[in-house]
């Protein structure tokens, strides 16, 4: 589910198509373009593979519009089950307000990501 970024739309909210751009479909090198919609915004976010250890890391570098890094990982959380961490660290434009943005942003952002999570982890109950 995490490995296969094409299948990223059923479980982000924000994210209404991806299209490979590179050969390859999974591992470091792999890129690709998100469209991506918040609120009423929209932008295709351009992505590459930086990071890739199967059933453990997925990285990303975000080099469109937004520029930044992202980073999944899957670890056992001590009972049986998994842990599923998302990073981000992104940049806004200088023309779309840049830090000033991104620091206004990141309220709204949590709220995408925490549901986007929730969406996942429907997904895989059972």
């Amino acid at each position: 589910m995490i490995a296969d970024v094409r299948g990223h739309v059923d479980w982000m909210g924000d994210a209404e198509a991806i299209r490979l751009t590179s050969e390859q479909a999974e591992g470091v090198g792999t890129t690709f373009e998100c469209d991506t919609r918040v609120g009423p915004l929209r932008t295709t976010d351009v992505m590459t593979i930086t990071e890739w250890v199967p059933g453990e890391a997925l990285g990303v570098r975000h080099v469109g519009l937004v520029t930044g890094e992202g980073r999944f990982t899957l670890d056992g959380d001590g009972r049986g089950g998994t842990r599923f961490t998302w990073s981000e660290s992104l940049a806004f434009p200088w023309w779309m307000g840049g830090p000033v943005l991104g620091l206004l942003a990141r309220p709204a952002l949590r709220a995408i990501w925490k549901r986007n999570l929730s969406r996942l982890q429907e997904q895989f109950a059972i």
